[in-house]
């Protein structure tokens, strides 16, 4: 997953930062919630049937935009775009971490670790002499 962002317009979630579309940062943040609301980690047959819920129109949320405050929403989401679009960009960026023994999905912290770690990459590359190139300019 690409992240492209304008360092004079970041936005202040960090799901604005991730995801492109409003519905797929709604659809992250229920799922992110869902996790922390059962300590940080479900199972594969929970993730399965959020993604189930979701694409049946099952789920029922309260979500955050102020157009919807205080009410309760009926959400719909493909089953195999929540696969595609959510959840394996979280898991590829280090967001969530899946468990191939334990068949579990945790927050982790991987993704700010590898933030740092690309600030230090950018680093090593300013320090760098400049390398022989062959542009002329006529």
């Amino acid at each position: 997953m690409v992240i492209l962002f304008d360092l004079f317009n970041i936005p202040e979630d960090i799901f604005e930062v991730i995801f492109a579309t409003k519905q797929q940062i709604v659809v992250a943040k229920l799922l992110i919630n869902h996790i922390k609301e059962n300590g940080g980690e479900i199972g594969k047959s929970e993730m399965s049937l959020f993604a189930t819920k979701l694409h049946d129109g099952e789920l029922v949320a309260e979500i955050e935009d102020p157009s919807f405050k205080g009410k309760k929403v009926k959400l719909s989401y493909n089953k195999r775009q929540f696969y595609d679009r959510i959840l394996t960009p979280m898991k590829s960026m280090g967001i969530i971490n899946y468990n191939l023994y334990k068949k579990t999905y945790k927050l982790s912290d991987q993704f700010q670790k590898e933030m740092t770690n690309i600030g230090a990459m950018w680093m090593e590359e300013v320090k760098k002499p400049p390398r022989q190139s062959k542009i002329t300019f006529n």
